[in-house]
């Protein structure tokens, strides 16, 4: 490993935040410190999953963590407050850039957001080495969308997130199919792309906070995570429903917060289906291994967009996945060259229940699961892959 460095991570999202990405940072810049590095972090005060700013000091130990967006105010649009997001806080690292770039040896945007980035470019030490880590292609989820608003954020999403992906020394993408969907949307040189999973993160810790939801001997199908367009969710939540309808003792739950959950909550009239906040990190392990299944939907069209990731949590816990993704999918492909249950490209409901009683009924190797998990995803080849 490399001598000491001095890193600067710029992301809205980071410790207590809950959204993935934010627990992604989190750990990650954890894991950085723990091998003697110097981490700065510039974000924004936690405001998920309904995008209003929790003010928030928490700190962890070893780690100088910078807050702003106190007093920031999102729209209830989610076009409206994605701009504001990006706006915002490319204004707040404009202002933080010149102190915390001082010493500093590599900086690692977290795209998205991108605009930031683009922002300070100018304002950048040359010698400072730029990772850019790339969560989402924003412009994977863009491409279906119609109108003339829809249009024009097309056009800048491919135009700023071209300027910011080829100004980076080094790109690390979470799978190999959005490096290829990014080197083809924006004419990346393939000698500075890097591929490397997402990592596990829960630990071998156990909780007994969840008793009340699993009590009853029923199997549970879970959704578990954030719920956006990407995850398809009225469709999941029609899969849900006609498979209570053709299954017996089973329930079906929901743990997420936000806009899609309200809306399917107004819609839902079916006993089976049970509501739930986010759970907090330190429960994750007692949720998934409370769940008979955990499911991760993609909609149709955007698997080169991002990987779950979730996923490596969930294959390393005693829990049953059924993945519904794009036929040739990267994903696809991972389960099935490791015989891993269940993958399907399937939407119809009818499809999907015969999946999923197929899926109850077997048998599933456990262990084996996780050492599949462990083998794919690890956070010290990351971390050697942003440093090297």
């Amino acid at each position: 490993m490399s001598s000491s460095k001095n890193i600067l991570i710029i992301s809205p999202f980071f410790f207590p935040e809950p959204i993935s990405t934010g627990k992604f940072n989190t750990d990650f810049a954890i894991s950085l410190k723990d091998k003697g590095h110097n981490v700065t972090v510039l974000c924004y005060h936690p405001f998920y999953p309904d995008w209003k700013i929790k003010k928030n000091n928490s700190e962890l130990k070893g780690i100088k963590i910078i807050r702003g967006g106190k007093f920031l105010a999102f729209s209830k649009k989610t076009i409206i407050r994605r701009i504001i997001l990006e706006f915002s806080f490319a204004f707040y690292i404009l202002r933080k850039i010149k102190k915390y770039q001082k010493n500093t040896d590599i900086i690692i945007p977290v795209f998205p957001p991108s605009f930031a980035f683009l922002s300070i470019l100018p304002f950048l030490n040359k010698k400072i080495k730029k990772v850019g880590m790339v969560h989402d292609l924003q412009e994977v989820y863009s491409i279906d969308k119609n109108g003339f608003v829809n249009n024009l954020v097309q056009f800048f999403i491919h135009r700023i997130e071209k300027k910011c992906y080829n100004s980076c020394n080094k790109l690390i993408f979470l799978s190999k199919e959005m490096k290829e969907q990014a080197k083809d949307l924006y004419q990346l040189n393939e000698d500075l792309l890097e591929v490397q999973y997402p990592f596990i993160t829960i630990k071998a810790r156990k909780t007994n906070n969840l008793d009340y939801i699993f009590k009853n001997k029923n199997k549970h199908i879970v959704y578990s995570g954030a719920l956006g367009e990407k995850q398809n969710p009225k469709r999941l939540y029609d899969f849900f429903n006609e498979a209570s309808l053709n299954t017996n003792n089973v329930s079906f739950h929901f743990f997420s917060e936000g806009e899609e959950i309200n809306k399917l909550k107004k819609i839902n009239t079916n006993s089976d289906i049970h509501f739930h906040k986010l759970v907090d990190k330190e429960c994750l392990e007692e949720l998934y291994d409370r769940s008979d299944v955990q499911m991760i939907p993609q909609k149709e069209g955007t698997s080169k967009g991002s990987l779950p990731s979730k996923l490596p949590n969930l294959l390393a816990s005693q829990c049953k996945v059924l993945l519904i993704t794009d036929p040739n999918s990267e994903l696809e492909k991972f389960f099935t060259d490791n015989n891993l249950d269940f993958v399907t490209n399937n939407w119809d409901a009818t499809l999907l229940i015969q999946c999923l009683k197929k899926l109850l009924n077997k048998d599933v190797d456990f262990d084996r699961q996780n050492k599949i998990a462990k083998n794919f995803f690890t956070i010290d080849k990351m971390i050697q892959k942003v440093l090297s």
